[in-house]
């Protein structure tokens, strides 16, 4: 059958939810945030023009209608079921079978948990897949972020977080670690195909690294060394902020409790831990007890550990930080205890630095930030705090991870935590097991969260990595699975 008319039948045998159901399933492969179409042929036009399909590649339509489940079609235009490709994510597939388990009932209980975070007017109209693309647009789900889809399949049908995790079984190949392939070989992707040159994903996430004993991979090698990663990982220090109930004693005002950092603090609790470092926690700190933490880590002997990771979650000024008590901290001191004069231990150690705040002193936008005081009690969203630009290299083998760019808000959720260190957690899950490097980790949280927006879609964040290393950053992969983060609680002490 000419191929022109093969595409005309199937066009004709899918029903109007069939045909969104392909448009969703094409998502990604057409790199848009949503595919509108009248019919399939219109779908099937788009495809075709980017060289997705062709009568002498029919392989994507051969998968979209197995995934749908009409079979019966391919047997009518003669095409064949022996041999289905991989290039439709099984991201996407996983929502799609979603969709098809949610009864009117459920849907209309997601669409009220939703109101919140979505306008009710995107939603009325929205079938179950319309409403999972307004959950992508504004950042509440993608690929390596799902926990907010967990938490309301909870209140509205439990058994569905199966599906869930399902797929992250699915794509979490702990086997696969660590990876050689010969100079000849082609390694495959983790769990997508590249299809008519499409790289939609960084090429840099899914790069094999090449066997060390490989004399064609020497010269890389000696190029771009790794940092050793043979000891014990090291200390995670992290200084989590969230009373600041007596800041007014050395201020005009009291500043918000940070509301929604317990979620950032567990998630780096876990990560870290599942790396491999030794986690220390402190809540609640006034800014003597901060310069002390780092005093205490500076004096430390780091000779059994490979590398030490810092991160510090509180309101702030440009260039400081608040203790609990309202007085600042400049962060370049902190930075000085932990540099090479005053920790020899660390010397030639990649020392990192997480800092969950806004750079600058400008409002972007009129939303709340941590020590401004917002007029509207119900917002949800807050800017955290101001500290400084860290842009040129302060010592050698540091890495200042800041969670926007200079003059610009970051954004915190009061019951999801912060757009950053909840990408930067799920990224280190999704690309530690695939030997990927820090920093291009790090390249895919700025992909992210600059990609993430709030419920007025107009306020918008960009992360900003600055570093001096010298050498790549791979932590070793962990024997166990991953953990799972973004849980809920209502303890925020």
């Amino acid at each position: 059958m000419d191929f022109q008319k093969a595409l005309l039948e199937v066009d004709k045998s899918l029903s109007i939810d069939e045909v969104e159901a392909l448009s969703f399933l094409c998502t990604d492969i057409l790199r848009r945030k949503s595919v509108s179409v009248v019919g399939a042929s219109n779908l099937f036009s788009l495809l075709m023009k980017e060289d997705h399909l062709s009568a002498g590649n029919p392989q994507l339509l051969v998968e979209l209608l197995l995934t749908i489940q009409r079979p019966v079609i391919l047997q009518n235009i003669k095409l064949s079921l022996s041999s289905p490709s991989t290039l439709i994510s099984p991201y996407r597939k996983m929502l799609y079978r979603l969709s098809e388990q949610i009864t009117e009932e459920e849907l209309g209980q997601m669409k009220f948990l939703l109101k919140d975070r979505i306008p009710r007017k995107r939603l009325e109209q929205k079938t179950t897949l319309g409403v999972f693309l307004e959950m992508e647009q504004m950042g509440l789900i993608n690929d390596s972020s799902l926990e907010y889809l967990e938490t309301i399949f909870t209140s509205v049908c439990p058994v569905l977080n199966e599906e869930i995790r399902l797929f992250r079984k699915e794509i979490w190949q702990p086997e696969s670690s660590p990876l050689t392939v010969k100079p000849s070989q082609t390694p495959k992707p983790s769990y997508r195909t590249d299809f008519q040159g499409d790289k939609r994903e960084m090429a840099s996430l899914d790069t094999v690294k090449p066997e060390k004993n490989n004399p064609e991979s020497q010269e890389n090698d000696d190029v771009l060394c790794d940092y050793p990663m043979t000891g014990q990982r090291g200390i995670c220090l992290i200084v989590d902020n969230f009373n600041f109930s007596e800041s007014h004693k050395h201020l005009p005002k009291t500043l918000k409790n940070r509301e929604g950092t317990k979620v950032d603090r567990d998630a780096l609790k876990a990560v870290f831990e599942w790396l491999g470092y030794e986690v220390d926690i402190h809540v609640d700190c006034n800014a003597d007890k901060i310069k002390h933490l780092f005093y205490r880590i500076g004096q430390r002997d780091h000779s059994q550990y490979d590398s030490l990771v810092c991160c510090i979650l509180s309101h702030g000024m440009e260039g400081r930080v608040y203790g609990v008590d309202g007085k600042l901290v400049e962060i370049k001191l902190l930075i000085e205890r932990i540099d090479g004069e005053n920790c020899p231990s660390l010397i030639e150690k990649p020392k990192m630095l997480f800092i969950q705040a806004c750079q600058g002193s400008k409002e972007q936008f009129p939303v709340q930030a941590d020590g401004v005081e917002d007029e509207d009690e119900t917002t949800r969203i807050s800017a955290d705090a101001k500290v400084a630009d860290l842009r040129s290299p302060v010592i050698a083998d540091l890495l200042v991870g800041m969670s926007t760019v200079p003059d610009h808000a970051s954004f915190r959720d009061k019951f999801c935590g912060t757009w950053y260190i909840q990408s930067l957690c799920k990224n280190l899950i999704k690309f530690v097991p695939r030997e990927v490097d820090l920093v291009s980790i790090l390249t895919k949280v700025n992909a992210d969260v600059s990609g993430m927006t709030d419920v007025s879609r107009r306020r918008k964040q960009m992360p900003q990595p600055a570093f001096s290393l010298r050498k790549r950053v791979v932590f070793p992969v962990p024997k166990k699975p991953p953990p799972e983060i973004g849980v809920i609680t209502k303890d925020n002490s």
